[in-house]
């Protein structure tokens, strides 16, 4: 497992996103990446987050961020999420879980006494040049948008 630290380089990856898109760390170079790991589509924390990093998008996009979720849901999955909840947020797909790994995300996690192995919430930002920003870990989704979009701000200055 990985600890990636403020200031190591983002590991690359390129997946497959909602809408048939293919979703590569690569191609936003020269941006502000705002790339968030959650559990799963249609949950209710996970919903609260996408709901609002897509109200938080124009405030983003205006500092030249741009906004990723990334789970181990299916790209069918990940459409239904959107056209539900009418998201704004590009989301991809890491089924294999080797992003999850690389990013230090996929841990083991308790619940109600089982051990299981699963995503923690987490939030990175990554600068321009690929490195990375901030780290949040175990977010709790109320208020986190906020201080991301803070955080951009702050960096984007």
């Amino acid at each position: 497992m990985s600890h990636l630290q403020v200031g190591d380089e983002a590991p690359d990856f390129t997946l497959p996103g909602d809408g048939g898109s293919t979703v590569a760390l690569s191609d936003l170079r020269g941006k502000h990446v705002v790339l968030y790991f959650y559990p799963r589509d249609d949950t209710p924390g996970c919903t609260t987050e996408a709901k609002e990093f897509t109200a938080a998008k124009d405030e983003l996009e205006s500092l030249g961020a741009t906004v990723i979720g990334l789970s181990k849901d299916t790209v069918a999955k990940h459409d239904k999420f959107v056209a539900k909840h009418d998201l704004d947020v590009r989301l991809a797909s890491d089924e294999e879980g080797g992003t999850l790994e690389d990013y230090g995300v996929w841990v083991e996690k308790k619940n109600y006494g089982k051990t299981y192995m699963g995503i923690e919430r987490s939030t990175f930002l990554i600068g321009p040049d690929g490195k990375i920003l901030e780290i949040w870990r175990k977010v709790r989704v109320k208020g986190h948008v906020d201080k991301v979009v803070n955080a951009v701000r702050d960096h984007a200055a």
